[in-house]
């Protein structure tokens, strides 16, 4: 096995051992990408102040989300399909994150099911819900996170209609699925992937059996499709909101406004997400839209963000700029990828390593000390604020 010492070379083993059209779903955004790249291209703009002199001995990374105490603030992300990554990577996914010590979320279309990751983990996960047309649908999902003893309920609110990702189209990752001779070649050239695709689960596990029009993936496929709601709006969220007694939190907001109504209606978390650059491609990066986020709703709630980060010194300017934990979904599934549960431990060692030696060369010993102090030029973490501020102002002045 070579040396790993980076998400990046995850990435790049993932790409060899996993076939292309499941790679691509991953490493993909809508439309031109510019969103997508640009998640990663802000965190690299922003730099960090070196300190010396500074007793930095007896480091912590540890942390807390929605109260929970978490080895370092970084939770997995819900990612679809990701059982088509590695044969199960719901399940070995959920085990690695238990024994690391951090939160792993389970998307309404994974591969394995809510039960079958409870059946295989000791420590209660998160559950992320799509919400669909069919409100019957959606309660039942939460009874069976409920009864799975699911820790929080993650609502993803930016999927209304699919964004386009022209990959996706190019290689088949349509609804229905569509199989080309170019899929089916690449398939003979991933053996591995392939005898341990043929041992494992195929199908969206919270799905099958739930719906009507059969099981396979084909008619799930389209009945997924014809689901998503654009209807959705607050009054759904609140509604949620009473079935569901335990930690919610609401994914997908990128302005002061939702920010603002998800506190309100009694978010414990929100999580600041352009869906990784994958539905409205010409939006600005999660980390630029951070600071007025957490402006809006100052303690009233947990702030997170996701996209684009593939470093602990990532996860540290996020906590820098304001927010109390991050979400990872692609590196989770590069490593995922690239060698299945061993390969997401390894990742999460990556993070917290990175995480730590950052923590000691800017001079910090606890994640509470982190701060805009941390940036080598504490006025760009303060134009990253008047900018998102300023551009949300006008928005607001123009409604009224």
């Amino acid at each position: 096995m070579q040396t790993v010492t980076c998400v990046e070379d995850l990435r790049l083993m993932a790409k060899k051992r996993v076939p292309k059209a499941f790679y691509d779903y991953v490493d993909s955004g809508s439309y031109t990408e510019s969103t997508y790249r640009e998640n990663g291209r802000a965190f690299a703009r922003l730099t960090l102040k070196q300190r010396v002199g500074v007793n930095v001995e007896g480091r912590s990374t540890a942390s807390t989300m929605l109260g929970q105490r978490v080895a370092m603030p970084v939770a997995i992300a819900p990612t679809g399909l990701t059982g088509m990554q590695w044969a199960n990577g719901e399940i070995l996914g959920a085990r690695a994150a238990e024994r690391f010590g951090v939160p792993f979320t389970l998307s309404t279309v994974s591969i394995c099911s809510i039960e079958d990751v409870a059946a295989h983990t000791k420590a209660p996960f998160w559950f992320q819900l799509y919400v669909m047309r069919d409100r019957g649908f959606n309660q039942s999902l939460i009874e069976r996170a409920k009864a799975a003893g699911c820790s929080a309920l993650v609502v993803t609110l930016d999927l209304q209609i699919n964004g386009q990702r022209h990959k996706d189209l190019k290689n088949g990752m349509t609804v229905p699925p569509r199989l080309t001779a170019a899929n089916l070649l690449d398939f003979l050239r991933k053996p591995g992937w392939v005898m341990r695709a043929a041992s494992g689960r195929r199908n969206f596990g919270n799905l099958a059996g739930f719906i009507k029009g059969g099981d396979d993936v084909i008619a799930i496929s389209k009945w997924v499709a014809s689901q998503f709601d654009p209807s959705l709006d607050w009054n759904d969220i609140a509604h949620i909101r009473s079935l569901w007694p335990g930690k919610l939190v609401l994914k997908g907001i990128m302005c002061a406004e939702d920010a603002r109504m998800a506190a309100s209606l009694g978010a414990d978390a929100i999580v600041v997400s352009n869906h990784g650059g994958r539905q409205l491609d010409g939006a600005p990066s999660t980390v630029e839209a951070l600071p007025a986020v957490v402006d809006a709703v100052g303690d009233a709630t947990e702030v997170w963000v996701d996209g684009g980060i593939r470093t602990g010194q990532d996860v540290m300017k996020a906590l820098a700029l304001g927010a109390k934990g991050t979400m990872v979904g692609r590196a989770f599934m590069y490593a995922l990828g690239a060698m299945g549960e061993p390969g997401v431990a390894r990742m999460l060692e990556i993070v917290r390593n990175e995480l730590d030696v950052t923590m000691a060369l800017t001079g910090v010993r606890s994640i509470e000390e982190i701060g805009p102090h941390n940036f080598h030029e504490p006025r760009v973490a303060q134009a990253f604020r008047a900018r998102t501020a300023g551009a949300m102002t006008q928005r607001e002045e123009s409604v009224i």
